[in-house]
Parts: structure tokens; C-alpha cells; sequence
């Protein structure tokens, strides 16, 4: 059974990899600052202390680990853009300076694969309705998106035919937020379902799921066919009036829905690279599932 550490294992994204990963017959061990509350995960998973710190030997975190999963970030609770809040320097310290050593660290210890769940924030702004393509030059407007883009390609110049490496430029990740958790739309819902006044917005979404299935795929594949490549994860594009739309639905909630935002202004991600190595996300059927079960 092979080994997989899995950094941020108990963060929103990555419960969604731990869970996917155990599901398959990984044998996962979950890297972090605090270990898992009991019945956390499905399955029993071991864990090993692992910080966003370059002056920190964890070398011994990779023991007999074959593949690293690297899902942890450091950031303001809740924020992703602006997640330095008011300490931008530690910020990079921790999320660039400490995941390159991370990596490095992951080669020097002999793991063999290397994923990296990076952000569509690397692109940053682009012309309104421009494809997001894998090819294109990142020009990331946020310290967020600078952070990710860089540590890609940190990654990449660390590649080689003995540490084959990925990275996954995941968009924004819904679905249900794991024991005692509340997941990401959860303030919205109860905006709405109390009558609130609700701003539109347009927004790329894909299950957590999806992502793990993305993250699996990036363990299994063709070496030659992911390594040193980055990944568009991307599937539907919607704003919070299909959001709520869907919401009421389920709910019969008489309050009136936001009026539409601007989809056309909206930047979809082309998925074309991840499609061509067998990868299908679950569009608006598992979209209006995941809402009916939240509610």
C-alpha cells in the first residue's frame, strides 16, 4: 500500500484529498500543526507535526513516504486574497519560503511525486471573457496569487526524472466542510434564507471532490504526461443567483433572489490539459446535489 503525506489534511481542501485518497487504497498520513480530532476522517490516519517554517529540518515527516501532497496555507482565517492581513512578510515567509522548503525537503528524502494544490489567483486579472489557459503569462494582482505562481515554479525548477512534480491551479472549492465545520456558503444561505439583501457575483466553482480526483490522477498518471506541468481544476461557472436559485428550490423559500452578475466578465478556466489524462468534473448535477444536501 503506498504511503502519501498529505500537508493541510485537515484544511478544507484537503480533508476532501484525505478522504478520496483513503477511499482508493492509500495509506495517508496527515502533516500539520495539530492532529486530527478522533472521527474527524472516516478512516484512521496517521499524522506527523509539519509547519510552514524555512528554518525547520522535518525531514523525518517523510519517512517511508512515497508521494507529498502539499494543501497547507497560512492565512487569515476565511481569506485567501488578503489572507497576509497585516503581516504581508510573514505571509511569504511562511507560504513561499516554507513551501519551497517543503519541496526540497520531499526531493532530499526520496519522495518520488510531488503535487502541488495551487490557485487560479495566479493568474490574475485578465481581459473580461479571456480563457484561462495553463500556457498563459500569470500576472497575479494579489500577494495571494504572487505566492502561488512563484512556489509553481520553484517546484518545476525542482522536477527531474527521480521527483516527478504537478501542479493543480484549483478554483473555488465547494461542498460539505467535514465534522463541526461550516462550509463556505453557509453565511450566504442564511443571508438569504433571512430575507437579507444578497450582492451578485460570478465566480468559477468545483467540488472538492473533483479536486481529489484531480490530485489522484497526478499520482497515477503517465510521468511523462504531468511532470513539471501545471493543471487548470475548474467546472462550473455561476454566480450567486444560480447559487440561491437552486437553494430555493430545495428550501421553497419565498424571498426574492439576487438579480444575475455579470458572467460574461467572468474569467472561465479551460480544462482541456486535465480532460485529456481522463479527469471529468461533476457540473451542475453535482452542483444542485451538493446544494440539496447542504440545505
Amino acid at each position: 500500500m503506498t504511503r502519501v503525506l498529505v500537508s493541510g489534511g485537515t484544511g478544507y481542501a484537503g480533508r476532501f484529498i484525505v478522504e478520496h485518497l483513503l477511499a482508493n487504497g492509500y495509506k495517508v498520513t496527515v502533516g500539520g500543526r495539530t492532529a486530527p480530532e478522533p472521527g474527524f476522517f472516516s478512516k484512521d490516519v496517521a499524522f506527523v507535526p509539519l509547519r510552514l517554517d524555512p528554518d525547520a529540518d522535518q525531514i523525518e515527516a517523510f519517512d517511508h513516504v512515497y508521494y507529498f501532497v502539499h494543501a497547507a496555507f497560512d492565512h487569515v482565517p476565511g481569506k485567501y486574497r488578503g489572507g497576509e492581513g497585516d503581516d504581508p512578510e510573514g505571509f511569504q515567509r511562511a507560504n513561499l519560503d516554507g513551501t519551497v522548503r517543503l519541496f526540497e525537503t520531499a526531493r532530499d528524502a526520496g519522495v518520488r511525486r510531488c503535487v502541488f494544490l495551487s490557485s487560479r489567483a495566479a493568474y490574475g486579472p485578465q481581459a473580461s471573457g479571456t480563457v484561462l489557459k495553463e500556457n498563459m503569462h500569470g500576472k497575479p494582482d494579489t500577494l495571494y496569487g504572487e505566492v502561488k505562481l512563484q512556489a509553481e515554479r520553484n517546484l518545476l525548477s525542482l522536477c527531474g526524472h527521480g521527483f516527478v512534480t504537478a501542479s493543480l491551479r484549483a478554483t473555488g472549492i465547494y461542498g460539505p466542510a467535514g465534522p463541526g465545520r461550516r462550509h463556505k456558503w453557509a453565511g450566504l444561505f442564511e443571508d438569504y434564507l433571512a430575507g437579507k439583501p444578497i450582492a451578485p457575483r460570478a465566480s468559477t466553482e468545483v467540488h472538492g471532490d473533483d479536486v481529489a480526483r484531480a490530485v489522484r490522477l497526478m499520482l497515477e498518471s503517465d510521468t511523462v504526461r504531468i511532470n513539471g506541468e501545471t493543471f487548470n481544476v475548474s467546472d462550473v461557472l455561476i454566480d450567486t443567483y444560480d447559487i440561491l436559485s437552486i437553494l430555493q428550490r430545495v428550501t421553497r423559500c419565498r424571498h426574492s433572489l439576487p438579480s444575475a452578475g455579470n458572467i460574461a466578465a467572468c474569467n472561465p478556466m479551460s480544462t482541456c490539459k486535465i480532460e485529456a489524462l481522463g479527469w471529468k468534473p461533476g457540473g451542475l448535477e453535482l452542483l444542485k446535489e451538493t446544494i440539496g444536501h447542504l440545505a
